[in-house]
């Protein structure tokens, strides 16, 4: 037997030394039986994204074949000889003329690797532009073999986790053992398809480290970050008869992307940035504490915000299974329930659900799955069950409003997170630990009756007094100096403990921006709602901040568009001033707008479309629409939100006014935003067209991605090219566009028209600048006629000094 290997070795070794042909250093992406891949040449794919080649990984002298991204030779996305590397340079990669195989041999003669493909008399080699390394049939063109079907640390658009249910074949991977060592190392990341519901989990060897949670039918529940690069690389779940599966693609033109799994357990979706030459994350699981598996035991429920908790706290009705281990940090015994079940399965069950928020779902190992009820159903399907623990939607639907399918738990309810966009789940519990009990003993009604009666009368009139006293001596003065007498407030007020123990005592981790009066926090409400708490420096309590204060509720309680952002409370204690929004998880528009190329190309070029007709539809609503004329003083990129669906929201309503034509006021407040004010702002005089003006500057801003500032170098910019006929080279260039070449493709037309419509907007003189309705009308219309805009004016910014300025034609009124 040795002497046969040895005469193998002989003979492949010869082989290779009478071969007449070798690849040339990216000449070709295919090469067939006679040729060969020595150390030092390389095979590159036809668009020039792939290498395949011999390297060393980090400090390694080691030499392993593989295939990494041309622009990125440390992104090694396939290694075939990772537990076999070779000594020294030696090594070559051949097709075996006999078997058809890849071989991959020493100095020699060794095998350091094969592919075990099947024999075929006609095979090619080729590396495709999608990073695949395939041996196929050179008539038939049949895959034989395919390196995506033996993946490394890496997952890459085309390829795809899970299994064969008809081979038994899997594919998942498995991370490096350190940086300079390719071989298999200690986590495995695998799609888990134990209840028709897939999701996927890392493995630290034989535990579980990090689940994403469960398919949703858009993300994986745990990880709301997809949906923000689901358009550029759409993510695909198939469950059928043959296989469980889960990938993604690339859309043309979008950026290179990859999936890792890092030697030291962390999964990063990186994203190449071209203009840096570097890799952005995109998404990084484990992302913290609250991702480690089963962090707070069962029935626990983990908030990365709540760091004086230790992150973890039990779910209602329920406490701590063993407290000093608790007060320890050790969480992991989890939680017991107070109150046992009553449930006996003949109909006298007295359990209820209670509903938590915004979860990632549960581990669904334990768990049964149907989707083909309604989740109504799936309640009553849960309450018959007396081993049904909780249950939840199985999928959610497009732009929210509930969800389908079913899920039910019968089992200990383990890794339960707190997530953006997370799904509800609901708990059984006993009735006396619903927070509304169904009944109560009728005997106990009869007698406590009375009492309660006339107890409720005496602390309803002491709790009407109080708020009396406090509303006419405190609040009354201010609202009569800030509020005319026909307005009221319709915006309900809310407790400041509420506030302090939605954002942890407005802890300084939870700040999420801040100006010259306010800070912003992150805030989670006991319902798992996510807000946005305003709240005014102390600095900022002056009469006139106070006012401004009441001015932003009255003029937020007047308004109710989808393209405003919503004003769902308001806190007025003692010298706290507090304003809370719903919270917009993609923050403002300047930083897509203005950031870096990777940011900016997350907007693609219908979103800016979509994006710049929402603020025009908010703006021209706040002006025409509201029963009241409405301006905003102060309109620009920062005060513009995106939510999570990436829809416009304008914001910081702080300054704005109820416009009133023919009348005076001397206490017009002057708000100047360098490069947004509108010329006849600079004099104090306001009127409705000054949002028109800086709708322009914004308008223009969001397709060049560049700012115009105080020396309105964006608005001659802008002039200049469209007078051009060049209007595409305003374009921001990070924009991804879709095929030019496509016949419903009308990119150029769409740009021309809006530049010119900012251009419209910009005009000196108000008069010819168009109204809000109009513009709004004008972008949603494509066959209407637009005016020839003027050369746009050059103002001179100086600073303004405030003085009695002539208002007699148009002003706006305080609301003070």
């Amino acid at each position: 037997m040795m002497a046969v290997n040895c005469t193998l070795q002989i003979l492949l070794l010869l082989f290779i030394l009478l071969s007449p042909v070798a690849i040339t250093a990216g000449a070709t992406d295919t090469f067939s039986k006679g040729q060969n891949v020595t150390d030092g040449e390389t095979l590159v794919s036809a668009g020039g994204t792939f290498t395949l080649g011999f390297f060393s990984p980090g400090a390694s002298a080691k030499r392993y074949l593989g295939i990494w991204f041309s622009v990125s030779s440390d992104a090694v996305c396939w290694v075939a000889n990772c537990e076999h590397p070779l000594d020294d340079t030696s090594g070559v990669l051949v097709v075996a003329s006999d078997t058809g195989d890849f071989l991959l041999l020493g100095g020699s003669g060794e095998v350091a690797w094969s592919s075990n493909s099947p024999n075929t008399s006609s095979v090619e080699a080729q590396l495709q532009e999608s990073g695949n390394l395939v041996l196929h049939d050179q008539r038939s063109k049949t895959i034989l073999w395919q390196s995506f079907d033996h993946p490394s640390n890496t997952l890459l658009p085309g390829m795809k986790m899970g299994k064969n249910l008809w081979t038994g074949d899997e594919w998942y991977l498995t991370s490096w053992r350190s940086p300079d060592d390719p071989s298999p190392g200690g986590y495995r990341r695998v799609l888990e398809y134990t209840t028709r519901l897939p999701e996927v989990v890392l493995w630290q060897r034989d535990a579980k480290a990090y689940r994403t949670g469960p398919w949703n039918g858009r993300w994986f529940n745990g990880v709301p970050e997809a949906s923000t690069y689901a358009h550029d690389f759409p993510l695909h779940v198939t469950a059928s008869t043959s296989e469980v599966t889960y990938g993604y693609t690339a859309r043309p033109g979008a950026p290179l992307t990859r999936v890792v799994v890092s030697d030291a357990g962390v999964v990063r979706r990186l994203v190449w940035d071209a203009s840096t030459s570097t890799w952005k994350t995109f998404f990084q699981g484990p992302r913290d504490v609250c991702d480690a598996y089963g962090k707070c035991g069962a029935f626990g429920l983990c908030d990365a915000s709540a760091a004086s908790s230790a992150f973890c706290g039990c779910l209602q009705g329920f406490s701590p299974a063993s407290p000093p281990a608790w007060y320890m940090r050790e969480t992991s015994d989890g939680c017991r329930r107070n109150v046992p079940l009553n449930c006996s399965g003949n109909g006298t069950a007295t359990d209820g659900f209670v509903l938590v928020r915004g979860v990632k779902l549960p581990d669904t190992q334990n768990a049964s799955v149907d989707t083909s009820i309604s989740t109504e159903e799936c309640r009553a399907r849960c309450s018959a069950n007396c081993s049904c623990l909780a249950y939840a939607s199985a999928e959610i639907r497009e732009g929210g409003g509930g969800g389908s399918g079913c899920i039910i738990w019968t089992g200990d309810v383990v890794d339960l997170r707190y997530v953006d966009r997370g799904q509800d789940l609901y708990l059984r519990l006993a009735e006396s630990e619903l927070a509304m009990p169904k009944s109560s003993k009728f005997a106990i009604v009869t007698v406590l009756a009375p009492v309660a009666s006339v107890i409720g009368i005496i602390l309803v009139l002491l709790f009407v007094i109080i708020c009396w006293r406090r509303k006419h001596k405190i609040s009354h003065k201010r609202l009569n100096d800030c509020i005319p007498q026909s307005s009221a407030m319709t915006v309900p007020s809310v407790d400041l403990h509420t506030l302090k123990q939605a954002t942890l005592n407005f802890s300084e981790t939870h700040v999420i921006g801040q100006g010259g009066f306010g800070i912003v926090y992150k805030g989670q409400l006991p319902d798992g709602r996510t807000i946005a708490v305003k709240r005014l420096k102390q600095s900022a309590l002056t009469k006139k901040g106070k006012c401004d204060f009441t001015r932003e509720v009255e003029v937020m309680a007047r308004l109710r568009h989808g393209n405003l952002v919503r004003l769902l409370a308001y806190c007025d204690e003692g010298e706290e001033r507090i304003l809370v929004y719903a919270y917009m998880p993609n923050k403002s528009l300047d930083l897509y707008i203005f950031g870096e190329p990777s940011l900016r190309a997350t907007l693609s070029w219908r979103q800016r479309l979509d994006i710049i007709n929402g603020i025009a539809q908010g703006v021209a609503y706040m002006h025409e629409g509201s029963g009241e004329s409405v301006v905003h003083r102060d309109l620009k990129l920062q005060n513009v939100l995106l939510d999570d669906n990436w829809r416009a929201k304008v914001a910081d309503f702080g300054t704005a006014k109820l416009f009133v034509a023919e009348r005076a006021d001397s206490s017009l407040t002057i708000v100047n935003s360098p490069g947004y004010a509108s010329p006849e702002s600079l004099r104090a005089e306001m009127t409705l067209k000054c949002d028109v003006y800086s709708f322009g500057v914004v308008l223009l801003e969001i397709l060049s991605g560049q700012r115009n500032g105080e020396a309105q170098r964006l608005l001659s910019h802008a002039w200049g090219l469209w007078e051009q006929d060049r209007t595409m080279a305003v374009l921001d260039s990070a924009v991804n566009l879709p095929p030019l070449s496509r016949p419903d493709s009308h990119i150029g037309s769409e740009l021309g028209r809006c530049i010119q419509i900012g251009l419209l907007c910009i005009q000196e003189s108000p008069d010819d600048r168009p109204a809000m309705s109009d513009v709004a009308a004008m972008l949603t219309t494509k066959t209407s006629q637009i005016a020839q805009p003027n050369r746009p004016g050059i103002y001179n910014r100086t600073r303004f000094v405030t003085g009695q300025a002539d208002l007699t034609r148009s002003t706006i009124i305080d609301l003070e």
